[in-house]
């Protein structure tokens, strides 16, 4: 459009200023100076200017008022979110506004939602799930932000209008357990990748895709839906390990194979020892993150354990300090140095040599190695008195097997030590027990019947062990009474054991070290435990036994296996452990259990009716 010659902008939405050229008495030119000039031109360029100036102190004018309008308050007007008004007020006013509509749409806003993974199928199981439980939520100070942040120009703020979408904020961890539920039998896990030996030989396994929901388009979808108050399906996607079947085949080709095939020469300045290709299948890991990216490495603990005795021959281990009990009284066993393998280098070194087919050999630098038990450390434990003693008896004399496994279990957790926090496993602190560790064929209960067992009796020694720290008012995690009522136990209070299934498990829940001590004469073997008195006392109550039940009659067929029994009552009873301090029950516990009648077995047949 032109205006008096003039070329303007585009015709737009703003406010037009209508203006009137006049003239004004004395502006008419002079005819002796001014050149003569065609009719009705002076009077034109002169009002050209005064138009200019009036049509821009208009738009000023107007600009100023209509400024002042526009930028009142935080929020630029015609600035709406869920439909609530929110523009021309103050960042405070506009969070009331905001609050007040949400608390409009309360009940919309708290309906369930219903979620679906996957395509829809007899399979497929849909959720209703509160959105609290997913931890939707609207924040309203982010959301008050973001509608603060217009455009800067006056001219959106004057006329312009926008909806701004509110922040929703959602607790991934809680979605991310809402979609495992919801995808049920339809998805699987991912298959990772590894590299495992079989003796010397390495098997790959394969990478397989996880089908799990889509994550990272499910919180959007989730929070949309929930606003819009419409179901939400999130789709099935394949999740990929980062490494490819590809991958692993280069590595079993270029690491895994080239490791095993000759040994490798590890070299100290106090000799050198040989890693044979089975140390080296049994240390070499290929282990797999989280998103299936496969690592090598070479796990050097799992290769002393491989290599046996033989780093000792250029290594000395380093020596825990001990305690012994002398006299009544625990007496520190010094501790000492030794100088071990850098196992940190050792590892990048020989993992560097592995895919070598010559020059297979590795120096190690022996470094001082400081035991992980100091004396110091030892004497900040607190072991000072003991805190509980049991004894319990055993026929037959220390000649008999049974006997020698419960003291041969006793000279193996003779001395052990827990710390603080620390939970103790009799399994994992013995091992298995077997001919190689000094246990002997003895009775021991299978399957309902005493018949003979490698390490049978140290059932008696579990249970004195299971009573010390029982009365030490240490925790109990784990034991298992017998089947049946042995009158050489206290009832309830009691424990069996076997290699690997049962085991028993106490943790040190006190801030001070524990230290069992074991001992044993031809009749009797006693376990006590030494650390810093905490309780008065600790006692058992008894409830009466209930449910008695008689044994039965089991003849067996004679010969060297059967093992002949009186056979005793069946029952159930509670046992209540009474801890005190300061004068004061601080803790009471109950133990409950129910024993078999044991069958009196007889080795002989069955004599007739």
């Amino acid at each position: 459009m032109t205006l008096y010659g003039e070329k303007l902008p585009p015709a737009d939405d703003r406010p037009t200023v209508k203006v009137t050229a006049v003239s004004w008495p004395g502006d008419e030119p002079d005819p002796a100076v001014t050149p003569a000039r065609p009719a009705g031109r002076a009077w034109f360029r002169r009002g050209r200017f005064l138009l200019a100036g009036g049509l821009t102190a208009a738009v000023l004018a107007a600009g100023v008022g209509a400024g002042t309008w526009a930028y009142a308050g935080d929020v630029p007007r015609g600035t709406t979110v869920l439909g609530a008004e929110l523009g021309g007020r103050s960042r405070a006013e506009a969070a009331r506004a905001l609050q007040a509509e949400l608390d409009r749409r309360a009940a919309a806003l708290s309906a369930p939602i219903t979620v679906t993974v996957g395509e829809k199928t007899s399979e497929v199981r849909s959720l209703q799930v509160k959105p609290a439980d997913l931890g939707l939520a609207i924040d309203v100070e982010a959301t008050v932000a973001a509608a603060a942040a217009a455009e800067a120009h006056a001219v959106s703020r004057l006329f312009g209008s926008r909806a701004v979408d509110p922040v929703v904020t959602v607790d991934a961890a809680r979605l991310d357990a809402v979609l495992r539920r919801a995808v049920g039998d339809q998805g699987r896990e991912m298959t990772m990748p590894a590299i495992i030996f079989t003796g010397t030989t390495p098997k790959p396994v394969y990478p397989k895709p996880a089908l799990t929901a889509d994550q990272s388009g499910a919180a959007d979808a989730v929070k949309a839906s929930w606003l819009a108050g419409r179901p939400v399906t999130v789709p099935l996607v394949e999740k990929w390990p980062a490494t490819s079947r590809e991958e692993v085949d280069r590595l079993v080709t270029e690491l895994a194979r080239p490791a095993v095939a000759a040994p490798v020469r590890l070299s100290t300045d106090r000799g050198s020892v040989s890693i044979p290709p089975a140390a080296i299948a049994r240390s070499l890991r290929f282990s797999a993150d989280d998103a299936g990216k496969l690592t090598p490495r070479v796990d050097v603990k799992r290769l002393r354990g491989a290599l046996g005795d033989g780093l000792a021959k250029v290594e000395v281990a380093p020596k825990d300090a001990g305690l012994t009990i002398v006299g009544g009284t625990p007496k520190v066993v010094p501790g000492r140095a030794g100088r071990q393998v850098d196992t940190a280098t050792l590892s990048r070194d020989l993992l560097a040599v592995l895919p070598k087919a010559e020059g297979r050999t590795v120096t190690a630098e022996l470094k001082p190695a400081q035991p992980e038990l100091t004396e110091a450390k030892l004497a900040d434990l607190g072991i000072k008195e003991r805190v509980s003693t049991f004894t319990t008896r055993f026929p037959g004399g220390l000649s008999s097997p049974r006997s020698q496994n419960i003291v041969q279990a006793a000279k193996d957790v003779d001395g052990a030590l827990v710390q603080p926090g620390e939970t103790f496993s009799l399994n994992g602190h013995t091992g298995e027990r077997g001919y190689d560790q000094g246990y002997q064929d003895a009775p021991t209960i299978v399957n309902g019947k005493l018949v003979p067992g490698v390490g049978g009796g140290v059932s008696q020694f579990t249970t004195t062990l299971f009573n010390a720290t029982y009365y030490a008012g240490l925790e109990d995690v784990e034991h298992k009474p017998h089947s049946f009522y042995f009158s050489r136990y206290p009832a309830v209070i009691e424990s069996t054991i076997y290699w690997p299934q049962l085991d028993f498990k106490f943790r040190n829940n006190t801030p001070y070290g524990v230290l069992i001590d074991t001992s044993y004469t031809s009749g009797t073997i006693t376990v006590s435990i030494w650390s810093t008195r905490i309780y008065d006392s600790v006692k058992t109550e008894y409830g009466p036994r209930r449910d008695i039940t008689q044994p039965r009659t089991v003849y067996l067929e004679p010969g060297p296996d059967c093992i002949s029994a009186e056979g005793s009552v069946g029952f159930a009873q509670d046992a209540y452990r009474v801890i005190k301090k300061d004068g004061k029950v601080v803790k009471r516990e109950k133990f409950s259990w129910r024993y078999d009648p044991e069958p009196r077995f007889v080795c002989g047949p069955q004599p007739p009716a």
